[in-house]
């Protein structure tokens, strides 16, 4: 009785106590007030309290709810004004803390759970959406992914997908992955760091993706189609002035390292972490924290960049380049991780892609068979069994790159054992011509010194310096080993420098330093030591001239003539007449997997093909030839 006449006196219209009533609600609100200000301290329980008696009263729906909604709404607006004067990170992180306050309130005192939710409405319509520009700034979004900021990333997106914007962070998002990997391409200061980079940027957003957006599948593709665009973009890539894809070259030398080097040559920040190693065990694949499936998903990584990639032909190109240099100098860190980017390239690309990359590996075993019938053949002929144990490899021209000829005198015991196998193959294979590469030839020599014998695996030109001082009473001058050698200019002075100068010094140069001059003179060193029996000679690496990469673009564009020569025919045979338009666009879509083509190229080869009466212009028109 006490409590409902109570609840009369202070809500009832009939007793005239509005203004009770509104002191009564009004406190009330003040308290949540200060429980949201912290400021002057509050006693929960009063609050808790003060909530339960406008339960039992039945006037919290009616009185408490809409007054309560009133004050917030007032509260979030003044909370927006003064946060948003601030950068995009501490009003993300404001606004987060304060969602959790208000969830957290709610349940701390008893709050209803519809006035929750209108709560949490009103604030993410007045917080969130109202403030979406500022959310989705292009500039602040730009330097929160700069920055990595994977903290500040995911509370955008969680706040976004409160008011079910978060698909509208996707333009943004893809706009900054276009503009930073099209500054990474045209950066010519970093061009050998080139992939490495996009790598990293790749790897950040695939970590943004995973950790930050909830693997929302939209910003995957996003991040794909911003990738396609800015690697096939031709007036980012027209500032390296080589006419084709700088990136196919670029990922093909990557790729070449990591065949040589494995994955100490990666940065830390490209390897698996624990999440991935637990993703791909789940998925029933080898665990990344082993190396050699680590390595693989590596090979993956560069994979993705070679998908995007319109000008696959320069990657071809170079690609088998540093394969062949890979197999026929033994540099690969693995023949199995070979094999298995081949695997990955042809199932990418089709056979006829890989045919040439795939003979090699074929001329290597042929090569192993026909020396081992070589050396039968050699048992049962040769009755004094030589001093030097040959091993030729013999290659098919068309597979492999070109190399230069370059002169060299040679030992007469490996002369007399060069001519022996040239005539036993030229026996056995009728027609065949033998071209000797003594560039890319390596051996092993035995060499006594003071201090013991060892064993230098060396170049064929290192080898035939060394020989030299056999005979040598003396030092020998720079003339009298180009004079005995065969050997000048760069070639000679590299592989003095290696012997002389690096870290395996078996001959002494005079006087000493880094460089090799023509007055130099070299003697045998007798106090070379090493703890190894068998001892390394490593030879000075020289990069790929600018001239030789020039070389290779300009292979690489003249085959592209002649692969949209091809397709002009293909197409008009079996077409017969064509308008120009539609043959142009028929042409690009035919040899886009190869590289793209500028309709003015294409223009360029039909004026060819008409000099040489495959097809005639009728028009604006082109008709066949038989």
């Amino acid at each position: 009785m006490t409590i409902s006449q109570f609840c009369r006196i202070l809500f009832s219209s009939q007793c005239g106590s509005q203004s009770l009533e509104s002191d009564v609600i009004g406190g009330v609100c003040v308290l949540v007030e200060y429980d949201r200000r912290g400021t002057p301290p509050l006693e929960a329980e009063l609050l808790k309290d003060a909530i339960m008696m406008l339960y039992v009263q039945g006037v919290y729906t009616k009185y408490f709810e809409p007054a309560i909604i009133q004050t917030s709404k007032a509260y979030f607006e003044e909370f927006g004004t003064s946060r948003s004067i601030s950068g995009l990170k501490e009003y993300i992180a404001a606004c987060e803390e304060l969602l959790v306050s208000e969830a957290n309130r709610c349940m701390a005192y008893n709050l209803d759970s519809t006035t929750e939710r209108l709560l949490m409405e009103l604030a993410h319509r007045i917080l969130i959406h109202d403030y979406s520009e500022k959310l989705l700034n292009e500039g602040s979004l730009a330097n929160l992914m700069g920055d990595k900021d994977m903290k500040s990333m995911k509370g955008l997106y969680d706040l976004l997908k409160l008011s079910g914007l978060q698909k509208k962070l996707k333009e943004p998002w893809a706009d900054y992955v276009r503009k930073t990997g099209a500054a990474i391409i045209s950066n010519k200061e970093q061009g050998d760091e080139m992939v490495i980079r996009l790598l990293e940027l790749r790897r950040s957003l695939d970590l943004m993706i995973r950790d930050a957006f909830g693997r929302d599948e939209d910003f995957l593709r996003g991040m794909r189609g911003a990738f396609g665009g800015f690697m096939n973009d031709r007036t980012v890539a027209a500032c390296w002035d080589t006419g084709t894809s700088m990136i196919g070259e670029m990922t093909a030398k990557h790729i070449d390292m990591l065949l040589r080097g494995g994955l100490k040559t990666l940065p830390k920040s490209l390897l698996s972490d624990v999440q991935d190693r637990a993703t791909a065990e789940r998925e029933g694949q080898a665990s990344t924290g082993d190396e050699d499936a680590e390595l693989d998903r590596q090979l993956d990584n560069s994979l993705e960049l070679f998908r995007f990639i319109e000008g696959k032909d320069a990657f071809e190109a170079f690609y088998k380049k540093d394969l062949a240099r890979r197999l026929l100098m033994g540099r690969s860190a693995s023949q199995d991780a070979e094999r298995n980017m081949l695997t990955k390239l042809r199932g990418e690309c089709g056979s006829n892609f890989t045919h040439n990359l795939e003979q090699m590996f074929k001329d290597q075993e042929l090569a192993k068979d026909e020396m081992e019938a070589y050396k039968q053949h050699c048992q049962y002929t040769f009755e004094i069994k030589s001093p030097v144990d040959l091993h030729v490899m013999v290659l098919s021209a068309a597979a492999w790159p070109t190399y230069p000829d370059i002169r060299l005198n040679l030992p007469d015991d490996v002369a007399t054992q060069i001519e022996k196998f040239d005539r036993h193959y030229k026996g056995k294979h009728t027609g065949r011509v033998l071209t000797w590469k003594h560039s890319l030839a390596h051996c092993s020599v035995k060499a006594v010194f003071p201090k013991g014998s060892k064993e230098l695996l060396v170049s064929a030109f290192q080898a035939v310096v060394l020989l030299m001082f056999n005979e040598a009473s003396g030092p020998l001058t720079y003339d009298q080993l180009s004079t005995g050698t065969g050997l000048t200019g760069g070639e000679l002075e590299r592989t003095l420098q290696s012997l002389a100068c690096g870290k395996a010094r078996v001959l002494s140069k005079h006087p000493k330093g880094r460089d090799v001059k023509k007055t130099d003179t070299f003697t045998f060193n007798a106090a070379f030591a090493d703890p190894k029996y068998r001892v390394k000679v490593n030879q000075i690496q020289l990069k790929e001239t600018k001239e030789e990469n020039k070389a290779t673009h300009e292979r690489i564009a003249q085959d592209r003539r002649f692969e949209t020569q091809a397709a002009i025919v293909r197409i008009m045979k079996s077409r017969k007449t064509m308008g120009h338009a539609e043959l142009v666009a028929e042409v690009i879509n035919l040899t886009k997997t190869r590289g793209s083509v500028e309709p003015a190229a294409i223009k360029k080869e039909i004026e060819s093909l008409i000099e040489k009466d495959y097809i005639e212009r009728e028009g604006n028109a082109y008709t066949y030839l038989a």
